[in-house]
């Protein structure tokens, strides 16, 4: 009888353990496919980048305002619904069947970086389709006319030191924000590719229990 129980008692604890452990593989197959899937949700963002980039270069040589419109549609659209995607994936780690807020967290950070990113790369074209103050067209729609070959121009006016200063300054200032938005673009992608190693590594420490 005492040998039954002691095989009984052996027994169910070790029953115990297999299910915990089972449950805990469950559990961390879903984590790696759900990192899995954020990863290839970044791999989208990179593509729209990559051809938001190659829009914006095609514009500033023909001048096409509506296709370049049509393809910042498409793209705020395919950023809106990847954002949406890890959003609900935040959620999810959030849950008590998942518990992993470190994770959730680490979602969230990609997520202000790449809103940043985003902001400061739409900053940039803007600054780009304006122009250098100093190299931008001007427009005689408010001259007056003597001829048809010949008219008064109202942008005619004399360099005065004042002026000169003026046109400077708003230069400087064209440049130094073009730079800024620049390094931001940078640091932001330095921040994501730090975040997403973090995320490469979880997945490698999960496939390894």
């Amino acid at each position: 009888m005492e040998d039954f129980e002691k095989k009984v008692s052996i027994k169910e604890p070790m029953e115990t353990d297999e299910a915990a452990c089972s449950s805990s593989s469950s559990s961390s197959s879903k984590i790696v496919h759900l990192l899995r899937s954020f990863l290839a949700i970044q791999q989208r963002r990179a593509q729209a980048y990559a051809k938001l980039k190659s829009g914006f270069t095609e514009y500033m040589v023909s001048g096409g305002e509506l296709p370049y419109q049509q393809l910042c549609s498409e793209i705020t659209q395919e950023f809106n619904d990847c954002s949406k995607q890890v959003l609900e994936m935040e959620s999810l780690f959030m849950n008590p069947d998942y518990g992993r807020t470190d994770l959730a967290q680490l979602l969230r950070a990609v997520q202000e970086q790449e809103k940043q990113k985003l902001h400061l790369t739409a900053t940039i074209q803007v600054l780009k389709k304006a122009g250098h103050p100093s190299e931008r067209l001007v427009s005689h729609e408010n001259c007056r006319y003597k001829t048809a070959m010949e008219h008064e121009c109202v942008h005619v006016h004399e360099i005065t030191e004042a002026v000169g200063t003026e046109e400077a300054e708003a230069n400087a200032e064209y440049d130094n924000a073009l730079k800024e938005a620049i390094r931001g673009v940078q640091n932001a992608v330095t921040a994501i590719n730090e975040h997403l190693e973090e995320v490469r590594y979880e997945i490698a420490a999960l496939e390894a229990e």
